[in-house]
């Protein structure tokens, strides 16, 4: 068996040429599949040497890869890596810990405890609320709405992690009309049932109306759990936190949720916190890492006032598992995991207050630049560009034809979705490493290859 050495620099050298070329390589040009798969070879009788593997994954997998850190990719609300959370990252993965108990990995677990503290600084959020690591806004999004399940039961009498859902008093569940798939997901996942939600009406930009939650909320009888969201994913709307809040207070027993993914760092900016004003008044909140705080995949935070009903609904008990405050698996879905909050704290180390403020108002500016291009362009502008989205529509071609033409072309990637019932382009500003010359040429190009498929 080979030593680590040549295999790590062997993953160097290719880190290094794959990160230098992001500003200027083709974003997403689209490639054969059945080609790619035969790149990878066949299962050999006898192993290969580690850095004869590492020059094997390479060659194979790069024609497959996306520059989705690069600058120049707009398609999905997806950052980059700061440079100190990709170094943080390759720390993680050399050190192979477990940041499933605190006994397994003292450094992992308190590294999340300071991590996890500062995102709630940041955020505006209860400084004593419980923090969990998780994959992504979907876990997260489970991880706190099963901590309102428990709590609302809890409040009747009910036990759900002991006796289920069978028979328990019901929940209505709220949710904004134009509410993240990834919140349906949890809700189905839990037992609520996707169709079993209320969805509450919202206003043009997709902010949910407080007058139509309290509307709703008015002929329900029992417990209620409401799913706000900071930051719409076309359109970057932040419903009104602050009014949602003061309607949800009114009902009881009730939970507020925000999904913020993406939208709640808006936050930690002074020029565009009055956005997500009164999320601190929700009872549990889901925010992505590796989304606008620009670390590597997979990372995102789970927080949830109620620490004890965070617990209760995450832990697992095992007479070889005792666990305690301080070990991560009370607050999240798993027990064997990577330390996520190692990347995250870096990032914030690095960044600062005023860097992560720095990175949000500049993705929203030039977010707002690359709208007033398209408009200027003759295309239009579907959205107010509050945050770092962009929503468009382009008379005269088919967005999907756009889109692939876009995709092909290579200059940058754009995402297509569906608004007011009909097709759309997103142009998503969420990059570390995006200026202003990159959106510049970016749109001058879609806007080009709109002209040749009208001609």
């Amino acid at each position: 068996m080979d030593g680590y050495g040549p295999a790590l620099d062997a993953a160097r050298a290719f880190a290094d040429r794959w990160l230098d070329s992001l500003p200027t390589r083709p974003v997403g040009v689209p490639v054969d599949p059945a080609a790619l798969q035969a790149g990878f070879g066949h299962l050999p009788d006898d192993g290969l040497g580690a850095a004869a593997v590492l020059g094997e994954l390479t060659a194979a997998l790069e024609p497959g890869l996306v520059a989705s850190g690069g600058p120049r990719y707009f398609g999905f609300v997806t950052g980059g890596s700061v440079p100190a959370a990709l170094a943080a990252d390759w720390v993680v993965s050399a050190t192979d810990q477990d940041a499933a108990v605190a006994v397994m990995s003292p450094g992992a677990a308190v590294v999340e405890e300071v991590a996890g503290r500062w995102a709630l600084e940041l955020l505006g959020l209860p400084v004593d609320a419980a923090v969990g690591f998780a994959t992504g806004a979907q876990t997260a999004n489970i991880t706190c709405l099963a901590a309102a399940r428990h709590a609302l039961l809890a409040a009747l009498g009910r036990d759900v992690e002991a006796e289920g859902l069978a028979g328990a008093p019901p929940v209505t569940v709220l949710v904004g009309a134009a509410a993240h798939a990834t919140v349906v997901q949890a809700l189905r996942l839990l037992g609520f049932g996707a169709r079993h939600a209320v969805r509450v009406a919202t206003d043009a930009q997709g902010r949910m109306s407080p007058a139509a939650l309290e509307t709703a909320l008015a002929s329900v009888i029992g417990p209620v759990l409401v799913c706000a969201q900071a930051g719409q994913v076309n359109t970057g709307a932040c419903d009104p936190l602050g009014e949602i809040a003061a309607v949800v207070r009114s009902a009881g027993p009730a939970w507020l949720h925000v999904d913020g993914a993406f939208g709640l760092w808006a936050a930690a900016s002074p020029s565009r916190r009055h956005l997500v004003a009164g999320a601190e008044h929700a009872d549990s909140w889901a925010v992505d890492g590796h989304k606008w705080l620009n670390v590597p995949y997979d990372a995102a935070l789970a927080v949830v006032r109620d620490r004890a009903a965070l617990t209760t609904a995450m832990s697992v008990s095992a007479p070889y598992l005792p666990l305690g405050e301080l070990d991560p698996s009370t607050r999240t879905l798993e027990n064997s995991r990577r330390p996520r909050g190692i990347p995250v704290w870096a990032a914030l180390r690095a960044l600062g207050r005023t860097g992560v403020a720095d990175l949000v108002d500049r993705c929203c500016d030039l977010a707002v630049r690359a709208a007033d291009r398209f408009a200027a362009g003759g295309v239009d502008v579907l959205n107010d560009v509050v945050l770092n989205q962009v929503l468009l529509r382009v008379p005269g071609v088919d967005v999907a034809d756009l889109a692939r033409a876009v995709a092909a072309d290579g200059t940058c990637w754009v995402g297509t979705t569906v608004w007011d019932g009909a097709p759309a382009l997103r142009f998503s500003v969420s990059n570390w490493s995006t200026t202003a010359q990159d959106v510049e040429v970016s749109v001058d190009r879609i806007l080009a290859l709109r002209d040749a498929l009208a001609r």
